[in-house]
């Protein structure tokens, strides 16, 4: 069975974050294993508590999972300090992870910031450079690079290239924040290849945990041997299918979660058919 690992941190309300992460693996016949490196006290309206694991216990928890288990990708969320980052990406580096996705999680859907700001610049030293991908959403994209927020499809496209100098193989830019009838994602790769990915804008809350599934599902699909552009494609497909069958999940009062098994569960009653 092909086995993902994700680092990230814990969302007690379930929708985002690791437990995101393993419901999205599960989704795609994929072993999920996790490594914590954050609790957060957080639901569908608000990140009300952080608290970093200690970076010791991190390394703890990695070197278990990789002296176990024949790890086939890594998919990074959130670390919430620089000490983090460097704890991670010792521990990437000293097992020869691979298939490396990183979502650079800076802020939550409900609004919460999730990364410190003196962590930026760790995260574009040692963990860019690691990444097979790297898929900011457009304002994390902006934040890395320290410049103002893509407002068209071509300012995306630059910063895709922008950020693929800084190191990742690939790069895809998430267009979930813009606007527009259409949500563009702008995948740019190692090659010098720039595509659009489409897919309808839809008008929903329950978007919490959106970015986590669609990295997840791309780890998914690097596991199972896929290769990269299949897996973004068929990420991008499984996400916008989970947002469509969002609604029929009513969890909260804020951003609700996508439906991490809708292509599983009837869409009518939410139980299994």
């Amino acid at each position: 069975m092909p086995i993902a690992l994700t680092i990230a941190g814990s969302d007690s309300s379930g929708g985002a974050g690791i437990q995101a992460d393993l419901k999205t693996f599960a989704a795609h016949q994929v072993y999920g294993a996790s490594v914590i490196v954050a609790l957060t006290a957080q639901n569908t309206k608000a990140v009300t508590a952080i608290h970093p694991v200690p970076t010791d216990f991190v390394t703890a928890q990695l070197d278990a999972v990789f002296d176990d288990l024949a790890v086939d990708a890594v998919k990074i969320g959130m670390l919430a300090t620089a000490e983090l980052i460097e704890t991670v990406a010792d521990g990437l580096e000293r097992h020869g992870a691979r298939n490396i996705v990183l979502d650079p999680v800076m802020v939550a859907a409900s609004g919460g910031r999730l990364l410190q700001e003196d962590a930026v610049e760790a995260l574009k030293r040692r963990l860019l450079p690691l990444a097979t991908i790297l898929t900011p959403n457009l304002p994390e994209a902006a934040a890395i690079l320290g410049t103002a927020t893509a407002g068209t499809e071509d300012e995306a496209g630059e910063q895709a290239r922008a950020l693929l100098a800084l190191g990742p193989r690939n790069v895809l830019v998430k267009g979930g924040h813009g606007k527009g009838q259409d949500s563009v994602d702008i995948l740019a790769t190692h090659d010098g290849r720039s595509e659009r990915l489409v897919a309808p804008r839809l008008d929903t809350l329950n978007t919490h945990g959106t970015g986590c599934t669609l990295s997840s599902a791309i780890a998914a699909g690097l596991a199972h041997g896929i290769p990269l552009h299949e897996a973004v494609v068929l990420a991008k497909r499984y996400i916008s299918a989970a947002i469509a069958a969002s609604d029929t999940v009513k969890v909260g009062h804020g951003h609700g979660p996508v439906h991490h098994f809708h292509h599983w569960w009837d869409r009518q009653d939410g139980r299994r058919p």
